[in-house]
C-alpha cells in the first residue's frame, strides 16, 4: 500500500471508492433474505428490498464517483478506511431490522447489526423461535461477511498498520514477504474459498444432527465467524443434543485458529496444525481449562462425566473463541465457574482467525516478557533474545503489546465506570463491558447472562457497548489514531 504521486495522505476519493463497494456488496447480501421472505409469504421482504436498493444505490455512486484504475493506499487512508468502512457497513446494515415488523429503534437497530458484524453475538431480539425467517438469516449473515472481513483484515491490514503487536505477522501477510501464497489477492481468494469449504461442511454435519436446513445454515455461519447468533432464544441448547453440541465445538475452533493454517495444512498435512506455536498453545488452553472444571464439578457434585465434560468443553470453547453459543447456564455450576468464565472473556483465539479478545499470541508474549525480565533481576549482565515461534521479538513489538493489555484494560474500565452510571448493578456492567470489547457475547448476572439479553439496557449503555465493540474489533488504534490532531495535520 503506497501513497499515489499528487495525493495527499488523506485524499478521501480511494477510502470512499472501497466503502462504496463494501456497500454495494452488503446491499446486494440483503436480497438474499429478501427473497427468503418473500418465498414463504413474509411481507418483511420489503424492509429489505427497501433497504437493499438504497444501499447499493449508494454503494453505486460512491464507487464510480471515486473510480481509479490504480487505487492505493497510505497508511493515513488505510486508518481511515478501517474505521468508515465498518461504520458505514453497520449504519446500512441496521436498516432493515430498523424497517422490518420489529420496529427496532433505530439505538437497537445497530446494537444488532455491529453486534452481528463484528461477531460479538450480543442481541436485542427477543422471540427468535418466532421470527421471519428473513431477519434469523440476516443475522446469520452478518456474523458470516463479517467473520471473513475480520480475516482479511487481521491478515493484510493490521500487519501493514502497526496495530497492537500485529506487526510480528508482517511477514507472512504483507504483499512483498507473503510465504503462504504468493500475492495477497491469491491469499485472499484462498481465504474466501477455504471460509466457504469449512461453512458448507459444518452444515452438512449440523444437519446429520437433526437441524433443519435453514436452522443448519444458520448455526454453520455463526460457528464458524465465532459470532453466537442462533434461531432460537435457547440457542444451541434448544436442540439438547451432544452430538450438535460437538460439531459446534469442532467449528468454533476452526474459527478461532488461523485460516492460514488450513492452506499451510493443505500442503504440509496435519502435522502443521501442531508445529504452529500459537495453534499448540491455543488447543492447549482450552483442553486444560476445560479438564480442570470438569474436574471440581465431579468434585462438587456432578456424576456424569460424559455430560458434565461436553457442557463445559462447549462452554469454555464458546467463550475463549468469542462465539457465545450456550448449551447451558454456567452462572449456575458455582463461584469458581462464574470467576473462571468471567477470566476467559479475556483470552480470545488466535490472530488471523474470527474470534476476538486479547489473543493467545499476546499473552504467551507477555509471558516471556515476564520471564525475561525476572532473569535480568537475577543477572543484569545476560543478555537473551526473545523470540516467539521463529520470530524475534522485537523492543516495538514488545511495547505494542504491553500498549495493548494496557488499552484493553482500560477501555473495558471506562465502560464499566459509564455502565454503573447509568443505572446498571456492578455484575452487569464489568461483564457487559468485557463481552463486548472482547466481541464475545453473553456477559454474566440475570440480565445479559448467557440465558439473558441485551434488550432491558438503557440507550445510553447500548451505544456504549456498541463502541465498545467496534474498538475491541478493531484492536483500538486503528479507532484512536483518528482521535489526534496529529492524524489530520501530518
Amino acid at each position: 500500500m503506497q501513497q499515489q504521486k499528487g495525493n495527499s495522505p488523506l485524499g478521501l476519493r480511494p477510502v470512499l471508492f472501497v466503502v462504496g463497494a463494501f456497500l454495494t456488496i452488503l446491499g446486494v447480501a440483503m436480497l438474499v433474505p429478501a427473497a427468503v421472505d418473500l418465498a414463504g409469504g413474509d411481507p418483511d421482504w420489503i424492509s429489505f428490498f427497501v433497504s437493499g436498493a438504497l444501499t447499493v444505490l449508494v454503494g453505486l455512486l460512491l464507487t464510480f464517483a471515486n473510480f481509479d484504475r490504480n487505487i492505493t493506499l497510505s497508511r493515513h487512508q488505510a486508518f481511515l478506511l478501517t474505521v468508515l468502512s465498518w461504520l458505514g457497513v453497520t449504519a446500512f446494515s441496521a436498516m432493515p431490522f430498523h424497517l422490518s415488523r420489529f420496529r427496532m429503534s433505530y439505538t437497537d437497530a445497530f446494537f444488532e447489526a455491529i453486534s452481528g458484524l463484528t461477531t460479538t453475538g450480543a442481541t436485542v431480539i427477543t422471540g427468535l423461535d418466532l421470527a421471519p425467517p428473513g431477519i434469523l438469516l440476516w443475522r446469520s449473515l452478518l456474523h458470516w461477511l463479517g467473520g471473513i472481513g475480520i480475516v482479511v483484515m487481521a491478515i493484510s491490514l493490521l500487519p501493514f498498520l502497526r496495530v497492537g503487536g500485529m506487526q510480528l505477522f508482517k511477514m507472512e501477510s504483507s504483499d512483498t514477504g507473503d510465504k503462504v501464497l504468493g500475492k495477497v489477492s491469491q491469499l485472499g481468494a484462498a481465504l474466501v474459498l477455504i471460509y466457504i469449504a469449512l461453512t458448507t461442511l459444518c452444515t452438512v454435519f449440523y444437519l446429520l444432527g437433526g437441524m433443519t436446513l435453514f436452522e443448519a445454515v444458520n448455526h454453520a455461519m455463526s460457528t464458524l465467524s465465532t459470532g453466537g447468533y442462533s434461531t432460537s432464544d435457547s440457542s444451541i441448547a434448544h436442540f439438547n443434543s451432544h452430538f450438535i453440541n460437538w460439531v459446534a465445538i469442532v467449528f468454533m475452533i476452526c474459527g478461532g485458529v488461523p485460516f492460514t493454517l488450513f492452506i499451510r495444512m493443505g500442503r504440509g498435512g496435519v502435522r502443521v496444525l501442531f508445529s504452529d506455536i500459537q495453534v499448540r498453545g491455543f488447543l492447549g488452553f482450552l483442553i486444560l481449562t476445560s479438564v480442570i472444571l470438569t474436574v471440581w464439578m465431579m468434585l462438587t457434585g456432578k456424576d456424569d462425566l460424559f455430560d458434565t465434560f461436553s457442557h463445559v468443553m462447549f462452554s469454555v470453547v464458546s467463550v475463549v473463541t468469542t462465539t457465545g453459543f450456550a448449551s447451558a447456564d454456567y452462572t449456575q455450576w458455582g463461584n469458581l465457574a462464574v470467576a473462571s468464565f468471567f477470566a476467559l472473556l479475556f483470552v480470545g483465539g488466535c490472530t488471523g482467525s474470527t474470534a476476538g479478545g486479547i489473543k493467545i499470541f499476546r499473552f504467551h508474549i507477555a509471558w516471556k516478557l515476564f520471564v525475561s525480565h525476572i532473569h535480568r533481576l537475577i543477572s543484569p549482565n545476560a543478555v537473551e533474545v526473545q523470540r516467539y515461534g521463529d520470530r524475534r521479538i522485537t523492543e516495538d513489538v514488545a511495547a505494542s503489546v504491553l500498549l495493548f493489555f494496557f488499552i484493553y484494560i482500560a477501555t473495558v474500565g471506562g465502560i464499566t465506570l459509564f455502565l454503573a452510571a447509568v443505572g446498571l448493578d456492578w455484575v452487569t456492567a464489568i461483564s457487559g463491558a468485557a463481552t463486548a470489547v472482547g466481541n464475545v457475547g453473553p456477559g454474566l448476572g440475570d440480565i445479559i447472562g448467557p440465558v439473558g439479553n441485551f434488550q432491558p439496557l438503557p440507550d445510553a449503555a447500548k451505544w456504549a457497548l456498541s463502541v465498545g465493540m467496534l474498538l475491541g474489533r478493531l484492536e483500538f488504534f486503528s479507532v484512536l489514531v483518528l482521535l489526534f490532531w496529529r492524524f489530520w495535520r501530518d
